[in-house]
């Protein structure tokens, strides 16, 4: 069944690269429109799968749609309607002394696969960028959202039916693990793999999967509290990339201070307190927050408490004595997602963006802002932690191939 479905798939990516623009737009703003018209249904659905999950599981929050949430991805797939197509657009060209023309043009990647835990919204997003960029994809969402993501493909599928498009362009395979294998299997049938979830899904794909693969997600994300910090940007900084949403690749997992700096310690974690953030900290940091953070929020550090995603109200804390001995732990420490530096010195945020290896680097800017929409994508696919064709945040361009276009007059080579 399951290689029925992707030679369907297959089939039906042939026909994508053939649909004229405004027919494409046309699609997204009507699935937009009915997921604003069938959000009681979507929600009913959505529910059963909540029921089956513990509220305390971490990806609670990530599986959860609210109406909001709803309206922002309905809002999201308007914004990729929007956008220019990269289709087509010409990367560069020169004609031959011999008046031979040969040019580069970005094309699709023709079966784009995704596979997928606890995240339903991932559905909307994939499909929308790469309905697109004329691309099909294979879904393949954990069984934690299976009602979710049934309920989301069979609403695409019933406006791509009205607007006379072959449905297969989006499938959804089953939930199991078999099929996750088979997907990793399909080199006749899939042209690029990308994985959305834990470190340790993302870690088998790449090991297991045939078909070429782009890692996503796993997101170990720090905050660097520079000795020429300023400690209410700071404070402002850390409690929005811990809190604003902890279920999240973009959170923040550490925050490192400079031992000049542990006096305004109590203040920048402050606010962490009034949302039950359990705080892991150093022996100097400790000491530090020791009758001012609530006791029971407090906790001595150990080796597991770095180069951890926590994915949950808890952070790690780490002391160092100068913005090398940072650099150092980041580099030991990173997955290369997303690193933070809050400084008012201007050589330290230039050398720190230079030396941090990692897909996004800011300087007094949130983690939270590692988000295709917030970087002007529209939507995103996934978060690239590799260096390989994308990095960061995966928009319309970043699904995208080329191919050369060779135009002559009964050219021969000697």
């Amino acid at each position: 069944m399951i290689d029925s479905i992707l030679k369907r798939l297959r089939e039906a990516s042939f026909e994508l690269p053939l649909l004229e623009e405004e027919r494409i737009n046309n699609v997204l703003v009507a699935v937009s429109r009915a997921i604003q018209d069938q959000t009681d249904s979507l929600l009913s659905a959505n529910a059963i799968d909540l029921s089956l999950m513990d509220r305390d599981n971490p990806a609670y929050d990530r599986l959860k749609l609210t109406r909001e949430r709803l309206d922002n991805i309905a809002m999201d797939m308007l914004k990729v309607a929007e956008l220019p197509s990269p289709i087509g657009l010409e990367i560069d060209s020169h004609i031959r002394s011999d008046k031979m023309c040969i040019k580069r043009i970005r094309v699709p990647f023709g079966v784009i696969g995704v596979i997928f835990e606890a995240r339903p919204n991932v559905g909307f997003d994939v499909f929308s960028l790469c309905f697109k960029t004329r691309n099909a994809c294979a879904l393949k969402g954990g069984s934690d959202a299976d009602n979710s993501n049934k309920a989301i493909i069979a609403l695409i599928h019933s406006v791509l039916k009205k607007m006379d498009i072959d449905p297969y362009v989006v499938s959804l395979l089953p939930a199991g693990h078999e099929a996750a294998m088979e997907l990793m299997r399909a080199t006749s049938y899939v042209d690029l793999l990308i994985p959305r979830g834990s470190s340790r899904l993302i870690e088998s794909v790449r090991k297991n999967s045939l078909v070429p693969v782009i890692e996503t997600g796993a997101g170990v994300c720090h905050t660097y509290f520079d000795i020429d910090g300023d400690r209410n940007k700071c404070s402002d900084i850390v409690f929005n990339a811990k809190t604003r949403r902890v279920s999240v690749c973009n959170a923040l997992d550490t925050l490192i201070v400079h031992n000049s700096r542990l006096a305004d310690l109590p203040i920048v974690c402050e606010r962490l307190a009034t949302k039950n953030v359990v705080i892991e900290a150093d022996q100097e940091s400790y000491l530090a927050l020791t009758g001012v953070y609530p006791e029971k929020l407090l906790l001595e550090a150990g080796k597991e408490s770095y180069g951890k995603e926590f994915l949950d109200y808890r952070m790690s804390i780490r002391t160092v004595h100068s913005f090398q001995e940072a650099l150092l732990h980041i580099r030991k420490y990173s997955s290369r997602h997303s690193e933070c530096i809050v400084t008012e010195n201007s050589l330290n945020a230039d050398t720190f963006q230079k030396q941090v290896d990692a897909a996004c680097v800011y300087v007094n800017v949130s983690t939270a802002f590692t988000d295709g929409a917030q970087f002007g994508l529209g939507a995103e696919i996934g978060i690239s932690t590799q260096k390989l064709h994308a990095r960061g945040p995966m928009g319309l361009t970043e699904l995208t191939s080329y191919k050369w276009l060779i135009n002559g007059d009964g050219h021969i080579r000697e």
